[in-house]
């Protein structure tokens, strides 16, 4: 991570308040210093624009976005009440998505409420969070397939063409998370044979990990319109890089340090199958 990148995390950080039932929340107010909006009226039309895209998503508005007024000094012991608003992660999602893409501090905010939002959503998922460790990683391996295909689909879109042109592409990613190591090397950290799937044999941390760099490719490469291999490649790096700074960040243990599984997600699913079969064996 960078000075800048850094500078902006700890920003974030900063300015983050935490409510009476131990959530996360940010001041309107404070966000628009951080993301260089001089006038609250410019920021005012950003948030409005995440408001209509949280209805379109489906969620309430005033989960995330709850308008108060409060009190300011204005020096010479004179107070005035302005408006501010009250922003959920998922809201401040929302607002960098929709900000101004020319400053490094929004395309900053975009990783960082993203990671901070998905962890977010794993760690409220109960179903998810109840789990254990095998079916975290058979729910985690199926969301990459799903997501990898649709990666696939965009990355076609902005040039990449070929079996070979993915695979090149794929390998940007993996070099930006796993500090330089491309598919071939990490195969051989983890003792695969050619034919082994290096997905088949992570851990959910590992999955999670990879799941949230395929999912933020796909986005940054439609949002931002990428076009040509080189721009595509280059822009797979540097998310993986991101997800990996912020790993670094939160005190995580980096991807290719993360330990082997003892089974493979084939084995798994042969073992669910057996279950399976036994049970319907059981009923006859």
């Amino acid at each position: 991570m960078n000075e800048l990148e850094e500078r902006h995390y700890k920003n974030f950080e900063q300015i983050k308040s935490t409510n009476e039932s131990d959530q996360d929340f940010w001041h309107a107010r404070d966000l628009q210093i951080i993301l260089e909006y001089a006038e609250w009226r410019n920021f005012c039309k950003v948030i409005e624009k995440a408001k209509t895209v949280c209805v379109k998503s489906g969620f309430a508005v005033n989960d995330h976005f709850v308008e108060f007024n409060k009190m300011v000094d204005l020096g010479s012991r004179s107070q005035r009440q302005i408006e501010d608003v009250k922003l959920s992660r998922y809201a401040c999602y929302l607002i960098v998505q929709n900000g101004d893409p020319s400053k490094p501090v929004i395309a900053n905010g975009q990783t960082y409420f993203a990671i901070q939002t998905r962890r977010q959503e794993l760690s409220d998922n109960e179903a998810f969070r109840n789990l254990g460790e095998d079916e975290q990683r058979l729910f985690l391996r199926n969301e990459m397939k799903a997501h990898n295909k649709l990666l696939v689909e965009t990355a076609s879109v902005a040039g990449v063409k070929t079996n070979l042109d993915f695979a090149v592409f794929q390998n940007h990613g993996y070099k930006g998370l796993y500090g330089g190591l491309d598919a071939q090397a990490i195969h051989q950290r983890k003792e695969l044979k050619k034919s082994q799937k290096i997905l088949d044999h992570m851990g959910s941390t590992e999955l999670a990990a990879n799941l949230f760099r395929a999912t933020q490719t796909e986005e940054k490469l439609k949002r931002d319109k990428v076009s040509g291999k080189k721009n595509a490649n280059q822009t797979h790096f540097e998310v993986g890089a991101k997800v990996r700074d912020t790993i670094k960040e939160l005190g995580g243990i980096m991807p290719e340090d993360l330990q082997k599984p003892d089974r493979s997600i084939k084995q798994l699913v042969n073992k669910q199958q057996k279950k399976l079969v036994g049970k319907e064996e059981n009923k006859k």
